[in-house]
């Protein structure tokens, strides 16, 4: 469904972070969300809100770069875990969070919006922050022979 995006959808006006690949259908960027370096987004570009509002073909597609960005992160990365999510309640387009999380980050093992539960560690997050130029560099490759779209 291509309903019309709102003038305020910051992802339907923006980039919505750092690109890193687009292609016709998504576009995956890296978030900048402090604490949290390895934080991507698979976002669809029209403007969609649900996970439903698209055809199976497409659910397909999306599904597979969500998967891709989550093995290229584990890869890259080594997280303790990745996390999975599409909430879309703040920003109502449908997009997916595959977020690096460490036993490090300060909110381990709870969600990403719960309480910080011991201070922030500067050391680790630099060092996992020097290792995302490479990450982007593989998204986008594995992305580009994937779906072969620019």
């Amino acid at each position: 469904m291509n309903a019309v995006p709102p003038r305020a959808c910051v992802l339907c006006t923006t980039a919505g972070g750092t690109p890193v690949w687009q292609g016709a259908r998504l576009r995956v960027i890296r978030a900048d969300e402090p604490g949290f370096p390895g934080f991507y987004r698979v976002v669809w570009q029209d403007h969609v809100a649900e996970f439903s509002d698209l055809a199976l073909a497409d659910r397909l597609h999306c599904m597979e770069a969500v998967a891709l960005v989550e093995r290229v992160v584990i890869e890259r990365l080594a997280p303790t875990k990745v996390n999975l999510a599409a909430l879309g309640n703040m920003v109502p387009h449908l997009h997916w969070h595959v977020v690096a999380r460490y036993a490090e980050d300060s909110r381990f093992p709870a969600p990403l919006w719960a309480l910080e539960q011991r201070p922030r560690d500067a050391a680790h997050e630099a060092a996992v922050a020097a290792r995302l130029p490479d990450t982007d560099a593989e998204i986008a490759r594995r992305c580009q022979a994937a779906f072969g779209e620019t």
